[in-house]
């Protein structure tokens, strides 16, 4: 599958129907998915699999993934939407 394949899967798949998720992952995934390394695309991959619910809670920072790749994933995202 060629990179521009694997990107536009990526984008239909962040697109998620709830505004507060979408606003985070597709920039993110336009901005910044391309420079990560492998192992933290991965973990986005992983993460977009993951239930809308789910997500909400973790950017709204109501709770937290159990899952370090998640975790890790997660406090990128919100890095790059609210630098300290």
């Amino acid at each position: 599958m060629s990179d521009n394949t694997e990107f536009n899967r990526l984008y239909w798949h962040s697109r998620r129907g709830m505004l507060e998720l979408d606003v985070l992952l597709i920039p993110f995934l336009e901005n910044a998915y391309r420079d990560l390394p492998a192992e933290d695309q991965a973990r986005y991959q992983k993460l977009i699999n993951c239930e809308d619910t789910d997500m909400f809670e973790w950017f709204m920072q109501r709770s937290r993934p159990e899952d370090p790749d998640l975790q890790r994933i997660v406090d990128l995202i919100l890095n790059r939407v609210q630098p300290n």
